[in-house]
C-alpha cells in the first residue's frame, strides 16, 4: 500500500520527524528513508534506540495517527497503480492488499478504494513482517491459491524479499528508494505501460530490469 498505491512515505518521514523533534533527537531525511517498507514496530523501535522516550505502543500510535489524518485530508494515489489495479479488478483478477500498516490508515485508505480487495492482511496480524514471507502466505491462502499462482507489486527492499520469499512472481517498481538486484524479480522504473498482457508475460516468466545498465 504505502509507496506502491499510495505515496503516503512523505506524511510517515514527516511523523517520525515530528516525533524525534519532540524529543529533541536528530533525524534526518535520510534516517527516514531508511525504514521504508519496515514493520511499525520495527520503525518504533529506531525511535526509541535514538531517544524518543516513549513506549512502543504509544509511538505506532502517533505515527498512525498522523499519517492517517494526512490521507483522510488527501489520499495520495500513485496514478501508474492506480490504473493498474482499476484494469486488473474490472477484468474480475482476485486482489490482496499486503501492508505493514494498521488501523486507521489502512481503513482510510479502503474506504477511499473502495470494494475491490479480495483480502487485505495488515502488519498486526502476522507475527513476522516483511522482508519475512508471512504477509504474502496469509495473503494467498486468503485468497485461497498457492503463493506461486500470485503476481506481487512492492516498492521497498523488505517488501521485494518477502514477496519472492513466499513464492510470489514480484514486481519491484522504483519509488522513493533503490531496488535491490534478486535472481528472477523484475525491477520497474515505473508502472506505467503495466497492463494485462504485462502481468500474464510476467507469470510466464519473462523478467525485466530496468536498472541491469546501471
Amino acid at each position: 500500500m504505502d509507496g506502491t498505491l499510495i505515496d503516503t512515505e512523505p506524511y510517515w518521514m514527516e511523523a517520525q520527524a515530528d516525533l524525534a523533534r519532540r524529543f529533541d533527537v536528530e533525524w534526518t531525511y535520510d534516517d527516514g528513508l531508511s525504514l521504508v517498507g519496515n514493520p511499525l514496530d520495527a520503525t518504533a523501535q529506531v525511535l526509541i534506540d535514538r531517544g524518543v522516550r516513549l513506549e512502543l505502543g504509544e509511538i505506532i500510535s502517533t505515527l498512525v495517527t498522523q499519517v492517517s489524518a494526512r490521507a483522510r485530508e488527501h489520499m495520495p494515489w500513485l496514478p501508474d497503480a492506480r490504473a493498474l489495479l482499476d484494469q486488473v479488478v474490472a477484468a474480475g483478477v482476485p486482489c490482496a492488499l499486503v501492508t505493514m500498516s494498521i488501523g486507521a490508515l489502512v481503513d482510510a485508505f479502503l474506504d477511499e478504494a473502495g470494494d475491490v480487495f479480495a483480502a487485505v492482511v495488515m502488519g498486526d496480524q502476522v507475527r513476522n513482517g516483511k522482508p519475512d514471507p508471512e504477509a504474502y502466505v496469509m495473503a494467498a491462502q486468503r485468497l485461497g491459491v498457492d503463493p506461486r499462482d500470485c503476481v506481487a507489486i512492492e516498492d521497498s527492499p523488505a517488501g521485494v524479499r518477502s514477496a519472492h520469499a513466499s513464492g510470489a512472481v514480484t514486481l519491484a517498481v522504483r519509488r522513493h528508494v533503490p531496488l535491490p538486484f534478486v535472481p528472477g524479480v523484475s525491477r520497474l522504473t515505473s508502472l506505467d505501460g503495466v497492463d494485462l498482457d504485462s502481468i500474464a508475460r510476467f507469470f510466464s516468466g519473462h523478467v525485466r530490469d530496468d536498472f541491469a545498465a546501471s
